[in-house]
């Protein structure tokens, strides 16, 4: 079953039980989806890492959201965002822990032979494909960045 098939079946479980959050959740990943395979020059169907790509950026964006709204003391706005981040990861694969994270990383530099930070864009690219919704390139970045220096 594909990723736009489960958030389907998600949102009619949702519509069901009239769960509200989980509705706005779902249907804002069916429309990043749809308005994905709908770009000028994309393809009809998405593979799984552009998928993927979708999630983890609907995910960040509800977190930054809610990190906004906590600075300003609005925690009355920033709990429903989170809500909505949770729902949505549960369509994303296990997120690997720094330790996993750092292993690809050393392995891709020594793969690659990478001095310093001048390579820092091959790794980031190698290692961001390869663990494609498996690490947020945040993530990434800095275990990239700190063994490179």
């Amino acid at each position: 079953m594909s990723l736009q098939e489960d958030v389907m079946t998600a949102l009619k479980d949702a519509m069901r039980s009239k769960d509200q959050r989980a509705l706005t959740a779902l249907r804002a990943v069916k429309s990043a989806i749809l308005l994905a395979q709908t770009e000028s020059g994309a393809k009809a169907d998405l593979t799984r890492e552009q998928e993927f790509k979708i999630l983890q950026k609907q995910v960040k964006q509800r977190r930054d959201s809610a990190a906004v709204y906590l600075e300003q003391g609005r925690e009355d706005l920033a709990t429903p965002e989170l809500e909505e981040a949770k729902i949505i990861e549960r369509f994303l694969p296990e997120a690997l822990s720094d330790a996993e994270i750092e292993k690809v990383v050393l392995a891709t530099i020594k793969r690659i032979g990478a001095e310093g930070m001048k390579d820092m864009g091959k790794v980031m690219g190698l290692v961001s494909k390869e663990l494609a919704g498996k690490a947020d390139g945040k993530t990434i970045s800095s275990i990239v960045k700190a063994n490179l220096t």
